[in-house]
C-alpha cells in the first residue's frame, strides 16, 4: 500500500514575508490523502511495511480521543485489509474522530491515564496472536525513516519550520536538514516539555545541529487562544490554505512573529512543513 509523498511545495505571498524581505513556502503535506494526511503517513508507511513483513494480523497504537494518528490508523489499516486496535487514554467518550475509527473496524479500548503511562505493558497483556506494537503517534526509528525525505532536495532553503509533538517528525526533518545545509527550527507544542531536546537528539543521532522555540505553545497541547484562531483565519482569507490549531496553526502564527522580530534575516528562504490534521478544525467552538 502506497500514497504518493510527493507532495507541492508553494510560495506564500504575505504581506509580513514581503515587508520583511523573507520567502516563505510551505510543503502541502495535507495534501497526501484525506484521513492518512500529512506526518501521520509518513509514520505509518514503513511500519505497515514491517508489520507486513512480519506476518502481523492486527495493529495495534495509543493516542488521545482526538487523536489524528488513531484516525490514520484506522483508515490506512482498512485500506490494507488489516484489523486496528487503539488504547485511547481515559474515560469512554464519543465524538466524531473515533466514530471515524469505528467507521473503519478499529477496536477501540478505553484506560485511565495511570494503566495508559505503561503502554508496553498495556499491549502485553492484552496481546492476540499477529498482533504488533505502534507506538503512540507512530514514534520510533522507522517514523523516523518515513519523515527523513520531507525536504525536498531540489530546492534551497536555509530554513525549515515544523511543529514538534512527540518529536519524531521533527528528528526526521532535522537528519536530512542537516545534509542539506539547511537550519531545522522546531515550534514546541507542548507546554513545559524542555526534555523533548533530549529525546529529538536520540531520534536523530546525538545531532545537535537543530533549534526549539518554547514559547509559541498558546498555552499547551490542544489549547488555544482567540489570537490564534483570529490569525489562523486570516492566513486563510490571504492564502486559501487552512491550519489546525493543534500544530500547524501554531507553527505559522510562531514563524510570522520571528520573521517580524527579525530573527529571519532578510533573504531568507524559509520552508514551513504542513503536517496535516485538519480534522481538528471540526471542534472549534461555534460563535
Amino acid at each position: 500500500m502506497r500514497f504518493d509523498t510527493n507532495t507541492p511545495v508553494q510560495p506564500i505571498f504575505h504581506p509580513i514575508a514581503q515587508k520583511h524581505k523573507v520567502d516563505l513556502w510551505i510543503k502541502r503535506d495535507d495534501m497526501i490523502h484525506p484521513f492518512v494526511s500529512g506526518n501521520k503517513w509518513r509514520k505509518l508507511q514503513f511500519i505497515f511495511e514491517d508489520a507486513a513483513q512480519k506476518g502481523a494480523t492486527r495493529l495495534v497504537s495509543f493516542g488521545g480521543p482526538y487523536s489524528n494518528h488513531l484516525v490514520a490508523l484506522a483508515c490506512a489499516g482498512a485500506i490494507a485489509n488489516i484489523q486496528t486496535k487503539a488504547f485511547v487514554r481515559g474515560e469512554s467518550v464519543s465524538n466524531h474522530m473515533l466514530q471515524l475509527c469505528q467507521s473503519w473496524g478499529m477496536e477501540l479500548s478505553f484506560v485511565n491515564r495511570t494503566a495508559y503511562q505503561n503502554k508496553q505493558l498495556l499491549f502485553e497483556e492484552h496481546q492476540q496472536a499477529g498482533d504488533y506494537f505502534i507506538d503512540e503517534g507512530g514514534r520510533g526509528n522507522l517514523a523516523v525513516k518515513g519523515c527523513s525525505d520531507i525536504i525536498p532536495g531540489n530546492q534551497s532553503f536555509t530554513h525549515a519550520v515544523c511543529a514538534v509533538g512527540t518529536g519524531t517528525t521533527f528528528a526526521g526533518i532535522v537528519q536530512q536538514s542537516n545534509l542539506l545545509g539547511i537550519l531545522p527550527l522546531g515550534i514546541v507544542i507542548l507546554k513545559g516539555a524542555q526534555g523533548i531536546e533530549q529525546d529529538i537528539q536520540a531520534l536523530c543521532n546525538d545531532t545537535d545541529r537543530f533549534e526549539l522555540m518554547h514559547q509559541f505553545h498558546e498555552g499547551g497541547y490542544a489549547k488555544s487562544t482567540n489570537a490564534l484562531w483570529s490569525f489562523m483565519d486570516d492566513f486563510a482569507k490571504q492564502t486559501g490554505i487552512l491550519l489546525d490549531q493543534v500544530y500547524t496553526g501554531k507553527m505559522m502564527k510562531a514563524v510570522f512573529a520571528l520573521i517580524e522580530s527579525g530573527y529571519f534575516p532578510a533573504q531568507s528562504k524559509i520552508l514551513t512543513v504542513h503536517t496535516g490534521g485538519l480534522l481538528g478544525l471540526l471542534t472549534r467552538p461555534l460563535p
